[in-house]
C-alpha cells in the first residue's frame, strides 16, 4: 500500500507519525512538503526537517520536484493532504481514489463566519461537494466534525485524529513519585496571546493563596501579553507564587513537565489542537484543561485521566484546581491514567497503526470499525453542548 501525505512543511508535530509510516511502510510512504519553512519558525528555534528524511519530496524547490508530487498524489493508494494547495489531489478526487483530508476545526473564531457567501461557496468547493464521494475527514480538533457537519459534508466519514508529538517511555509510578513535594508545582505553557488566556492563571493563583495552598505556579513562554501578566503578578503580590522564566527548549519544558503535578491549559475555541497537552499527559500530569480546547474532546476523559473545566467559568476552573491540591491520590491516579492514555491509545506508533488498518479495509471495501483512539469514527459535538457532554459521558 502506497501512501502519501501532504503538507506545508514537516514539524515536530508530525514527525513521529511519519516516522511510524516509514517504519510501516518503507518506500511507499512520502511526505510531500509544498512550503518552506518560515524564517520566523527558524528564528523560534524550529528545525528544517524538510531535508532531514529520504522520504521528503520537496515540491516547492523545482519543476522536476512539484511534477514529482503530483504523480505521488495520483498514483498513491491513499492520500492524506493537510496544509496544501488542493491541485495535489484534484486528478484522484475525479477517479474517485481514497483521500483524507487532515483538518482542525473551520469556524474557532465563531459561527457567525460560516454565514459568510465566501465561507459557504469554499465549504462546498473543498468539502460538501465532494460528500458522496470517497473522500474522508481526520478530524485534528473535538470539533471540526460539528463545523462539517453543518455544510453536510462527510457523511459517516469523519474520524479522530489529532497531532502526535513523540511519546517518551518512563516508570509511571516512579515518575510520579518523584512529583511529590510538600509544594504543589503547576505548571502553565504556551505563548502569552489571547486565545491562551494567560490571565486565568492569576486568578487561579489569587483563589489557591487565599485557601492558604503552599504552591508555585511556572508559565513557560513568551508572546505580546507577557508584560502585562507580569504586571498582574505584581499588582495582586504573587511574586513568591507564580514565576515566568521565559521561552524554552522542547527538551527543558519536558523537564518541567516531568516535575509539574498539576498542568493548566486554559485556552478558548481558537485553540485547533494543542499538543501540549498530549506532552503533558505524557509527563503523568494531571490536567485540568478547559472544554474549548480542541483536543480536550478526544484526549480526555473527565475525572479518569484529567479534569475538564468549562471555558469562561472562573469558578469552575478555581474550584478544581483546588479539588487537585487537596488530593494527592486523585492527582496520581490522573496522572498515571494520563500516562496510561497516551502510551496505548493516542501514541504516534498506534496513529499510524490505526490508520494502516482502516485505509486497508476501506480499499478492500470495508470499513473497520476502530473503537477508541485515533481512527475511531469523530462524534458530533455542538461546542456550547460541548462541556456536559464531557463532565457526563
Amino acid at each position: 500500500m502506497k501512501v502519501s501525505f501532504f503538507s506545508n512543511f514537516l514539524n515536530h508535530h508530525q514527525l513521529p507519525f511519519c516516522k511510524e509510516m516509514f517504519r510501516l511502510l518503507g518506500g511507499d510512504f512520502t511526505f510531500v512538503a509544498t512550503e518552506k519553512i518560515p524564517q520566523e519558525r527558524l528564528d523560534l528555534g524550529y528545525e528544517d526537517m524538510n531535508h532531514k528524511f529520504s522520504y521528503i519530496i520537496r515540491s516547492y524547490e523545482s519543476f522536476e520536484q512539484k511534477q514529482k508530487a503530483l504523480e505521488v498524489g495520483m498514483n498513491s493508494d491513499v492520500v492524506i493532504i493537510g496544509s496544501a494547495p488542493d491541485f495535489f489531489i484534484e486528478d484522484r478526487l475525479k477517479e474517485n481514489k481514497l483521500t483524507f483530508r487532515y483538518s482542525e476545526r473551520i469556524f474557532r473564531n465563531g459561527y457567525i463566519h460560516a454565514f459568510d457567501p465566501r465561507n459557504i461557496w469554499g465549504m462546498w468547493r473543498h468539502h460538501t461537494k465532494y460528500r458522496n464521494k470517497n473522500l474522508r475527514m481526520l478530524c485534528a480538533s473535538g470539533y471540526t466534525a460539528y463545523d462539517m457537519n453543518l455544510f453536510r459534508a462527510y457523511p459517516n466519514k469523519m474520524y479522530k485524529w489529532g497531532y502526535f508529538p513523540q511519546v517518551f517511555e518512563y516508570d509511571i509510578d516512579q515518575l510520579i513519585e518523584q512529583k511529590e513535594k510538600e509544594v504543589i508545582h503547576i505548571l502553565w505553557v504556551g505563548r502569552f496571546i489571547n486565545v491562551k488566556h494567560p490571565e486565568q492563571v492569576i486568578k487561579v493563583g489569587n483563589y489557591l493563596r487565599a485557601r492558604k495552598v503552599r504552591f508555585t505556579i511556572t508559565m513557560i513562554g513568551i508572546g505580546d501579553l507577557k508584560d502585562n501578566i507580569e504586571k498582574l503578578i505584581t499588582k495582586n503580590h504573587l511574586e513568591k507564587y507564580i514565576y515566568l522564566p521565559g521561552s524554552m527548549t522542547p527538551e527543558e519544558v519536558r523537564n518541567y513537565m516531568e516535575k509539574a503535578e498539576i498542568f493548566l491549559f486554559t485556552s478558548d475555541y481558537g485553540e485547533g489542537w494543542g499538543a501540549v497537552l498530549n506532552e503533558a499527559m505524557n509527563s503523568g500530569c494531571a490536567v485540568v484543561v478547559s472544554h474549548a480546547v480542541g483536543s480536550s474532546l478526544f484526549l480526555i476523559s473527565h475525572m479518569n485521566n484529567g479534569v475538564i473545566y468549562q471555558y469562561g467559568n472562573d469558578k469552575d476552573l478555581n474550584e478544581k484546581v483546588f479539588m487537585l491540591c487537596e488530593d494527592a491520590e486523585l492527582r496520581k491516579r490522573l496522572g498515571k491514567n494520563a500516562y496510561r492514555t497516551l502510551q496505548t491509545r493516542w501514541s504516534p506508533h498506534n496513529a499510524a497503526i490505526n490508520f494502516y488498518k482502516l485505509s486497508k479495509s476501506l480499499l478492500e471495501g470495508n470499513e473497520l470499525t476502530i473503537l477508541e483512539g485515533p481512527g475511531s469514527k469523530a462524534e458530533v459535538v455542538k461546542p456550547k453542548k460541548a462541556y456536559e457532554y464531557m463532565v457526563k459521558r
